[in-house]
C-alpha cells in the first residue's frame, strides 16, 4: 500500500509546514489519553483511514481511527465507534495493551500487524508482535492466533513490536524494534532496543537474524517505530530516536535492499515548535503522499498523549 513513493526530502533550503494538531483522545469511553502511532491507509481518491492506539483510564491501549482528507485536515469525516482491535485474553501477550503498525491488503482480506504488550517484573513491560486479519473490509479484525506471530527467539531474547510489513513477490519483509539489553538504574530499568528485519514467506512465519538496521550513536538507547517506503532504486526509513537526558526525534535512513541502512543527517523533518503540544517531542513519523504533495503524520509531546499532527511539504 506504500510502495512506489519516496519520501520528499527536505533540503537545507526546503521545509515542511505544520497544519496543526488535527486529532486528541477523549472521543470514547476506551479514549481517556493518547492517539499514538499514527498510520493512514487508503480509502479512496481523498480519503484516509489513519489507524492508532488509544489508551483507557488504566493506561491499556486499544486500537482506533480516524478518516479525514489531507487537504482538509481539521474536518474529521468519521470516528471508530469501537475498537479495531481490544485488549487480547488475560495471561496473553497482548492482555494490557494493543497497537496497530501497519495493514496490508491481501486476497481480500486486511492484515494489522500490531504491538501486543503486557507486564512484567523485573523491567516494566513486555511487548511481542501479532497478528490481526479483517475479511469484512476492515470494519473488523479478529487475531489470527492468541501467540504472537514474532516473539522472543535466539536473535530477539527481550522484546519485539512495531512491525512494518511490506509485500513482494518473493514474499513479505519487516522492520521491527528489537530489545539489545535492560540497563538497571536503581529500582527500575532502562530498555535499549533498535531496528531489525526479517523476512518471511507467507507472512506468519517469520526468519530473523543477529543483524541490526540501525546501529546506536553515542547515547542513544531508543530507535523506535520505523515506517519504510520502497522506491524504484532505494528503500527509505522514517524512524524515531533518542539519547540519555533527551526526548524522540525524526530521523531518516536509506537503503538500496532494505538489509544494510545508512542514516542521511540532513534538515530534520520538524524542529520542535517554540510552545504547544508538540513543543517537547517529535515521535512516530508517517509519511505518505498525496494529490501529488507528500504529507508527514506524527505525534508530539508524551509519545502521542497530545494528539496527532499533519505537516506538508513545502520548496522553497
Amino acid at each position: 500500500m506504500y510502495e512506489g513513493h519516496a519520501l520528499v526530502k527536505p533540503a537545507a533550503s526546503e521545509r515542511w509546514k505544520r497544519l496543526g494538531r488535527i486529532f486528541e483522545a477523549g472521543f470514547a469511553p476506551w479514549s481517556k489519553t493518547h492517539v499514538q502511532n499514527p498510520f493512514p491507509e487508503r480509502l479512496g481518491p481523498s480519503s484516509y483511514r489513519v489507524h492508532f492506539a488509544t489508551r483507557d483510564e488504566r493506561n491499556r491501549a486499544r486500537g482506533g481511527y480516524f478518516d479525514f482528507d489531507p487537504r482538509r485536515p481539521q474536518e474529521i469525516l468519521s470516528i471508530s465507534s469501537r475498537p479495531t482491535l481490544d485488549l487480547g485474553e488475560l495471561g496473553a501477550f497482548d492482555d494490557c495493551g494493543v497497537m496497530p503498525s501497519c495493514i496490508l491488503d491481501r486476497d481480500g482480506e486486511k492484515w494489522m500487524y500490531y504491538t501486543g504488550w503486557s507486564k512484567a517484573v523485573e523491567v516494566p513491560f513486555s511487548f511481542h508482535i501479532g497478528l490481526a486479519i479483517s475479511r469484512d473490509g476492515g470494519r473488523s479484525y479478529e487475531r489470527m492466533s492468541p501467540a504472537p506471530v514474532l516473539g522472543r527467539n535466539q536473535h530477539d531474547p527481550f522484546i519485539v513490536g512495531a512491525p512494518f510489513v511490506l509485500a513482494s513477490e518473493e514474499g513479505f519483509e519487516m522492520w521491527y524494534v528489537s530489545g539489545t539489553k535492560w540497563v538497571r538504574e536503581g529500582d527500575s530499568a532502562t530498555h535499549f532496543y533498535t531496528v531489525k528485519r526479517a523476512d518471511s514467506t507467507d507472512g506468519i512465519t517469520w526468519r530473523t537474524s543477529y543483524d541490526i538496521c540501525l546501529d546506536y550513536v553515542e547515547g542513544e538507547y531508543a530507535l523506535a517505530r520505523p515506517f519504510v517506503l520502497r522506491g524504484a532504486d532505494r528503500y527509505e526509513m522514517c524512524f524515531s530516536h533518542r539519547r540519555t537526558g533527551t526526548t524522540y526525534r525524526l530521523g531518516y535512513a536509506e537503503s538500496a535492499d532494505g538489509k544494510v541502512w545508512r542514516r542521511v543527517e540532513r534538515e530534520p523533518w520538524l524542529e520542535v515548535a517554540p510552545a504547544g503540544w508538540d513543543s517537547e517531542m517529535l515521535c512516530y513519523g508517517a509519511p505518505f503522499e498525496h494529490a501529488g504533495a507528500g504529507y508527514l503524520l506524527y505525534n508530539g509531546n508524551g509519545y502521542g498523549a497530545t494528539g496527532v499532527g499533519l505537516a506538508v511539504y513545502e520548496g522553497s
